[in-house]
């Protein structure tokens, strides 16, 4: 089979950034870019800087970039993919962009629609494993094992078994896995809705949608919804390395873990409360306001007063605040954006933007959050009840679908550039308490 431009172009790009991370390490391996205190090694690793890649980047004043571009400047170089009668542009031309870092023209975004359309059929083993699974399982514990059920099509865990691939070869079947993946699982993740959902009834592929379209017409949505799960899977693709769901997966990768592997691990990360679950903690946080406060919009002093008596019980005010970003979430402000011109008169859309006017005055005031903005959970759930798509548990579901586009690309950079193995190195606690009464740790 003929390679497609998008693997021609990546294959070059890897072969001629290959030498920079040579360089790098060969002459510069002891250059010192950081130090780790006690704090951050038991905080976490917050803010240590000890992980590489150029998919995306998330400064703290200007949030996400992806491939240097910020999330305007991203639908705005993409505007040509637009779907003719949509708003935003398909996720084969990001994904594309992505990968490569360069805009792709109408043809090279064709060809990535024509490759998940021949990749997206669900087997039938995996419709099997989800039917012999409780129905009151998770969905996420559905979505992951839906994932490494797939395992055995892996074409880098066949190529390796075979023992002729070269470590600058790695990148080529991790790729085929990652393309595979990325068209099945949304396919995989409506499965999942209708099966749990919508009585069992299921709604089948149509090859003339381009993947956010058709994700919409198999979970049962109309217009917008297709422009809804077009924005959302392109704001939630990637978010750097270090976020618990990328980092799960490049760590799981590190060790040759084909792509199945890695990203169920991933996704069973994303699954977490202080993670891809937020954004449906948010909305019942919001829903439960709205009938605290009589099911009407309140006015601005009643809302201030509610935030207050939130604080003090000693809680938080759900999406607000982010690990690194040090303003308005840009994930935010897009989707907010888009509820404007789409739901503006949706009594939850307008307590959303209410609170967004009141609280970050309240939290500053307060005092005890280093970012009183919001982040991306403090909205997307609103706009998927708006359209309704009203089952909570599945929200991270979507999430999960969108962040396969940034891991899965950093995976194949990852082995097109040869990363080793993660290993980092513990110590325990009497060695940090005798370093703390030393003052540092003697070199």
């Amino acid at each position: 089979m003929a390679e497609s431009t998008l693997k021609q172009v990546l294959k070059q790009k890897i072969e001629a950034f290959r030498p920079r991370i040579q360089k790098l390490n060969k002459e510069f391996g002891e250059v010192v870019i950081d130090k780790v205190n006690i704090g951050q090694a038991i905080g976490g690793a917050r803010d240590v800087r000890c992980l590489v890649t150029d998919i995306s980047y998330l400064d703290p004043q200007e949030g996400i970039r992806f491939r240097g571009k910020t999330i305007p400047e991203t639908f705005e170089a993409l505007k040509a993919h637009v779907v003719p009668g949509g708003e935003m542009p398909t996720v084969e031309s990001f994904f594309y962009f992505l990968l490569t870092g360069e805009i792709p023209t109408k043809e090279q975004a064709q060809e990535v629609f024509a490759e998940f359309k021949k990749r997206e059929a669900l087997p039938q083993y995996v419709i099997d494993v989800l039917r012999a699974m409780p129905r009151d399982s998770h969905p996420m514990a559905m979505f992951s094992a839906g994932i490494v059920t797939m395992q055995r099509e892996s074409v880098f865990a066949k190529r390796y078994g075979e023992g002729n691939l070269k470590k600058t070869d790695m990148w080529d079947p991790m790729y085929e896995d990652a393309m595979t993946l990325v068209a099945r699982l949304p396919v995989l993740a409506a499965y999942i809705y209708r099966m749990k959902y919508k009585g069992d009834t299921h709604i089948a592929s149509d090859a003339s949608l381009d993947l956010g379209g058709n994700f919409a017409k198999m979970i049962g949505q109309v217009k917008p919804y297709d422009d809804v799960a077009r924005m959302y899977f392109i704001l939630h693709s990637d978010h750097e390395s270090g976020n618990v769901s990328a980092h799960t997966s490049h760590l799981v990768a590190s060790a040759l873990s084909d792509a199945y592997y890695s990203y169920s691990a991933g996704i069973n990360g994303l699954a977490g409360p202080l993670h891809g679950l937020a954004n449906q903690e948010v909305l019942g946080w919001i829903q439960q306001t709205m009938k605290k406060l009589n099911n009407q919009v309140p006015s601005k002093e009643q809302l201030k007063q509610f935030l207050w008596d939130t604080l003090n019980s000693g809680q938080v005010i759900p999406g607000y605040g982010h690990a690194v970003l040090r303003k308005t979430d840009p994930r935010y402000t897009a989707q907010n954006e888009f509820a404007k011109k789409h739901l503006p008169n949706d009594p939850l859309f307008q307590l959303v933007n209410m609170i967004y006017e009141v609280a970050p005055g309240v939290l500053t005031e307060h005092g005890k959050t280093k970012n009183p903005w919001p982040n991306v959970d403090a909205h997307s759930g609103v706009i998927q009840w708006y359209y309704g798509v009203r089952e909570w548990d599945f929200y991270t579901v979507l999430f999960g679908v969108g962040r396969a586009l940034g891991v899965l690309a950093n995976l194949v950079w990852d082995r097109g550039l040869g990363y080793a193995i993660e290993r980092p190195k513990s110590v325990t606690t009497e060695m940090l308490e005798k370093w703390a009464h030393e003052g540092g740790r003697k070199i």
